[in-house]
């Protein structure tokens, strides 16, 4: 029978790549013909290379469908595209939310590759772009940097609790300080060199800058977002944005017997949600629309950090409009775009 597609699903863990490898048939029908395991490194991908070579018609093209999993399908990606294989790299929710509609009783890394599989034969997709060196430069030292601050925390914490003692020993307290200045050096560091970067780089520059109107955001969360988001590359929506983010609303609900709370999914980029965190606290202060939003869901419901999640949420959705449209924040543009949105809804 005529084979009109072939895609590899493969689901990316950190050490392995678990793959499975199917075809789409003349009469429409999708099978699911052949199951892998490599090794997440170089070997492991020119093994699959010429298992992918023997176990396919090379007269079609292979299309390899991964979910965008942290850093650790980045190198995968990298070589499969310069071995000249259409890639595509999908949201782990588009995936999840495809799962959901299988027949999968027991979810292990070999369905995942499978329902990954199907999805690519279903679905029509993009083929991944290598990332732009700068974002991928702004998300290793964004990231570096957010670690020396955790790390420069507990190095505060260990200094007020040995200070605390009824008889502090000064060595401890001179070399916990020391540690603290080393990290406050490094932290120093990362900025001069995001900045450096930015002022080589002048429309990534002008990208932060357009976000950096939002009141409350500065140039390090804005940085934060278009390196996670690498430009907004696989953005195509606000919906798909908090999402990606983890701060969709997830419920869960069957007949009337079971209905849980709706709550955050957290099932996204931490990173994003982190940076966004100190940036709301000021927007509620200083921006009239979100200090509203935030009184009302606080009078609603009484629960501050789930109203300070909203605005999170709604300075992330803000970010990526103001990127989108190529256009800088105004004091009334959220409520411009309310009123297009009711005009625009069935009825108006």
């Amino acid at each position: 029978m005529k084979i009109l597609k072939q895609v590899l699903g493969v689901d990316v863990s950190q050490k392995e790549l678990e793959v499975s490898l199917g075809k789409l048939n003349e009469d429409l029908s999708i099978e699911i013909y052949s199951h892998r395991v490599f090794s997440n490194k170089e070997t492991g991908f020119k093994a699959l290379n010429k298992w992918l070579l023997k176990n396919t018609d090379t007269d079609i093209s292979v299309r390899i469908v991964m979910e965008a999993t942290g850093v650790y399908h980045q190198k995968f990606a990298h070589f499969m595209v310069e071995n000249g294989f259409d890639t595509s790299i999908v949201l782990p929710n588009k995936i999840s939310n495809y799962m959901r509609t299988l027949d999968i009783k027991t979810v292990t890394d070999k369905t995942c590759s499978e329902a990954i599989a199907k999805f690519g034969l279903e679905r029509k997709l993009e083929n991944w772009k290598k990332p732009d060196q700068t974002y991928q430069q702004l998300q290793q030292l964004t990231r570096e940097r957010d670690q020396i601050v955790e790390e420069r925390t507990v190095a505060k914490n260990r200094l007020h609790a040995e200070g605390s003692e009824a008889f502090p020993n000064p060595g401890s307290i001179q070399r916990i300080s020391e540690l603290i200045a080393f990290f406050n050096r490094q932290e120093k560091e990362i900025k001069k060199e995001i900045k450096v970067i930015l002022s080589n780089n002048p429309t990534v520059k002008e990208e932060v800058n357009r976000i950096c109107t939002i009141p409350g955001m500065g140039e390090l969360t804005a940085v934060v977002i278009l390196a996670e988001t690498n430009g907004f590359e696989l953005i195509r929506s606000k919906k798909q944005l908090t999402s990606y983010a983890g701060m969709d609303i997830k419920e869960k609900q069957s007949g009337t017997s079971v209905k849980a709370k709706p709550k955050l999914s957290k099932k996204g980029n931490r990173h994003l949600r982190k940076a966004l965190h100190l940036p709301s606290l000021s927007s509620v202060k200083y921006n009239p629309m979100h200090k509203e939003l935030y009184a009302r869901l606080v009078g609603r419901h009484g629960i501050k950090m789930k109203a300070l999640v909203a605005v999170q949420r709604k300075m992330l959705e803000l970010s990526y409009i103001l990127w989108k449209n190529k256009e800088e924040y105004r004091a009334d543009y959220e409520k411009e775009e309310r009123a297009a949105i009711i005009t625009s809804s069935p009825g108006n």
